[in-house]
């Protein structure tokens, strides 16, 4: 195989919400849906896009039970900054927006600083600062 590009495809409730949350933390929005059922956002230097689809319209198309982002990690996105600092900005900054710490900024393993942490629909982001990256 070799796609042209991946992305991914996450279930939310509220797309004002979400749309919101992602615009305070300085995310790229990914175009203008019209149809009301997905608001898009483009994340890091490759443009890695993340579609958040109303959680009844995913569903619907991909015909599987969703997990519940609440209960469980679907997945986990990793969100490297250019430094400690920026780690601590960071979560300061998600939490402004309405994101919920998992954990707090913290130093971890041979020159690793980060934290973790949930969109309002519970979605995980490592957001970390690793030596030498």
């Amino acid at each position: 195989m070799k796609p042209k590009r991946i992305w991914a495809n996450l279930a939310v409730t509220d797309l004002t919400r979400t749309a919101k949350f992602y615009t305070a933390l300085g995310f790229k929005r990914n175009g203008t849906h019209g149809s009301g059922e997905l608001v898009s956002f483009s994340f890091g230097e490759a443009g890695f896009v993340i579609n958040f689809f109303l959680n009844d319209v995913l569903k619907a198309n991909l015909e599987i039970e969703l997990a519940d982002p609440h209960r469980a990690a679907e997945v986990v996105f990793t969100l490297s900054a250019n430094g400690s600092e920026t780690v601590d900005k960071w979560a300061l900054e998600v939490e402004k927006a309405g994101g919920r710490l998992i954990s707090r900024p913290s130093a971890f393993g041979e020159g690793y600083y980060g934290f973790l942490f949930a969109d309002p629909d519970g979605h995980r982001f490592n957001v970390f600062h690793m030596d030498g990256l």
